[in-house]
């Protein structure tokens, strides 16, 4: 009791401080203070295009380079795992001062090699993406009567067999007062806090204005390359630049150099700084996206429990009319009946590959882990789109904390299947450890290979395969002997019955039970299907996905329906004398996996059709493997559990001799 008083007090002080400043940000989040003429530095992200979902650097192309030398801004694990390579910029804005015409370089001439490659990135439809005060560039489109929202600008675009560059860059910075008067500078690295909000002091500041939106307009614009051979960097071009949208003026073409110019113009905003990121999250169809889901919730929790109710009533019917029966009736009962009552001496026989099974279990416990604490925080607003990057670290993390509960459930469930004895848990808690990464790490050091002969920023590099093969050694493996290290210890589960020596046979089915099993994913899946479609939308289209709230609950609804579904057909397989079922729970609930795999197959054909080349869709098909693969180890253990208490539960409500 003294120790949560304790924890009581430190959360009261927490909430103090942060309070003093009269208001609370989530880290990664907190306001930039900005004076009239401070420098603005606009920073570039990798190129990405839908068209191959290989992202490369910015400077893989022509483009003007910084006085100052191309400088890698501090990346974390999660943006470098995505592909991200944020690199200072030439653009460089002064707070609240409008500019126009503003000459940026000449490339030297278009060599044969840069001329084709840029051709070629048009041709794939390849966004530049720049960030200004950790905010994407905006680029708004109107189709009929409403408006696109892109994030950033395509490379050019190709005309009637002609390709033009978009050269000139229209720039709008959206600002909005600093309504705190009173703050504290501190250190910052990358894209973090400049300022803190702290407790009101004597003395004043001068105005100031936070970054609230930037967007961005491309132009194809004709320059004289003769009349800026004398022009320095950010002096004035010697005529008005005149940028029209609607039409191109600038034609790529071989040993011809390309000149680059941009205006910018600053308007103050009513947007405040926790609102800035909703013109992001605003995507099109978004009342689609709500009501199918909530119609999807009502459906699937109606037919769950429905399910339940009918599973419920039969099984306690069973039993009731059981346990009624004196002992002599029970015999001839089971003479002349069939069901689940016959296989009393069978039902916990060990499965064939039971090791295999511990493990698979074991580390399916440790993913749905990872998956329900990651998306708890990401839906308290802890993983932001704000903060890039730190949803996968997030998941790294959290799966190797989780090792651990690994360990210990594979290993326990080791020595109940031996009665107890404890030897080899060593070597369970070794495979444990080493299964699911050791199929991960093939799966992505082949993509990765693609990668990096692609020379693509995708690619993780050497030196983070390293890193992160030090971080599960010395974290993930020591945790998961340590869980096994306390499964050993703890006792282990005992069986209600005994085991024949001699096993039962099992009569001739009408139909194949894995048939049965197979089919039983696609319940699982109708919760899924509609959920699904907007987080690969957001892994392969470039968008923004946000309602991790939804996602949460769809989440445990999933979960929910997979224990149902698993308990059903193993009840089923037990009426018809099946006594093989610890495999068939695993997989009733864990082939969801083979139905979002043909989703993800579907997706591909359909709605990236426009993907190209034989690499894009082997990045895509091995991506979608291993997420599949993934979910089955979750949503199998999910099931083999919950099937495990109910046969445990009904064995042990029985009255045997």
């Amino acid at each position: 009791m003294n120790s949560f008083a304790h924890f009581k007090i430190w959360v009261l002080t927490l909430c103090m401080v942060f309070q003093s400043g009269h208001g609370f940000y989530l880290p990664g989040s907190y306001p930039h203070k900005h004076g009239i003429g401070d420098t603005l530095s606009v920073k570039v992200n990798s190129i990405t295009s839908i068209e191959t979902e290989m992202p490369f650097s910015y400077y893989s192309l022509p483009f003007c380079k910084p006085l100052e030398g191309v400088k890698d801004s501090a990346e974390n694990l999660g943006e470098v795992l995505m592909g991200d390579r944020i690199e200072n910029s030439p653009y460089k804005f002064k707070m609240y001062t409008n500019e126009s015409d503003i000459f940026q370089c000449q490339t030297d001439p278009l060599s044969a090699e840069n001329f084709k490659l840029l051709k070629k990135r048009i041709d794939e439809m390849y966004q530049v993406n720049l960030i200004l005060d950790n905010l994407p560039a905006i680029r708004y489109a109107k189709k009929e009567s409403y408006f696109l929202r892109w994030t950033g600008y395509p490379v050019g675009i190709k005309f009637q067999d002609a390709y033009y560059v978009f050269n000139h860059l229209k720039f709008t910075v959206l600002v909005h007062k600093y309504e705190e008067a009173n703050v504290a500078h501190v250190m910052g690295t990358g894209d973090a806090a400049e300022v803190i909000p702290t407790i009101a002091s004597g003395g004043s500041e001068l105005p100031g204005y936070m970054v609230v939106g930037f967007e961005v307009v491309p132009c194809s614009v004709m320059h004289d390359a003769k009349s800026v051979k004398n022009l320095k960097p950010y002096e004035k071009y010697p005529s008005p630049v005149k940028c029209d949208p609607t039409t191109v003026a600038m034609p790529i073409k071989e040993n011809e150099p390309i000149v680059f110019t941009y205006e910018v113009t600053f308007e103050e905003s009513d947007i405040k700084w926790p609102s800035r990121w909703d013109a992001y999250l605003k995507m099109e169809g978004s009342k689609v996206h709500w009501f199918s889901i909530l119609n999807s919730l009502m459906v699937i929790t109606f037919l769950a429990g429905i399910v339940l109710v009918i599973f419920l009533r039969t099984v306690r019917r069973d039993l009731t009319r059981y346990e009624e029966l004196d002992k002599e009736a029970q015999a001839q009962m089971n003479e002349e009946l069939s069901g689940w009552k016959l296989v009393v001496g069978d039902v916990f026989r060990a499965p064939t590959n039971a090791g295999l099974l511990c493990v698979m279990v074991g580390d399916g416990v440790q993913l749905l882990g990872m998956a329900v604490v990651t998306v708890m925080f990401a839906a308290l607003g802890f993983m932001s789109p704000a903060s890039r990057g730190t949803l996968i670290i997030g998941m790294i993390l959290f799966y190797m904390i989780l090792g651990i509960s690994a360990g210990y459930v594979a290993v326990r469930l080791w020595r109940t299947i031996g009665c107890g004895d404890k030897k080899g848990w060593v070597s369970v808690s070794w495979k444990v450890a080493c299964f699911f990464p050791g199929i991960a790490f093939f799966i992505l050091t082949t993509l990765n290979f693609l990668l990096w002969g692609s020379h693509s920023t995708g690619a993780i590099p050497f030196s983070l395969f390293v890193v992160l093969i030090f971080m599960w050694f010395c974290i993930s493996v020591p945790l998961t002997l340590v869980g096994g290290f306390f499964g050993a210890k703890a006792p282990h589960i005992e069986y209600p019955v005994r085991t024949n020596q001699i096993p039962r046979e099992i009569p001739a089915q009408k139909y194949p039970s894995w048939l049965l099993v197979f089919g039983a994913g696609t319940l699982p899946f109708g919760t899924l299907f509609i959920e699904l479609f907007f987080i690969m939308s957001s892994i392969w289209m470039g968008r923004v996905y946000y309602v991790f709230g939804f996602l949460l609950i769809v989440f445990i609804l999933l979960v929910v329906v997979c224990a149902e579904v698993s308990l059903v057909l193993t009840y089923m397989h037990l009426c018809v004398e099946d006594w093989k079922w610890w495999w068939k729970s695993f997989f009733a609930s864990g082939s969801v996996a083979i139905y979002i795999f043909l989703y993800s197959v579907n997706y591909l054909i359909f709605e990236l059709k426009s993907l190209s080349g034989p690499i894009s869709e082997v990045l895509f098909l091995g991506y979608s493997l291993l997420m599949a693969l993934a979910i089955m180890f979750a949503m199998g253990s999910v099931g083999f559990l919950s099937s495990f208490w109910f046969v445990h539960y009904l064995f042990s409500s029985v009255k045997l001799d």
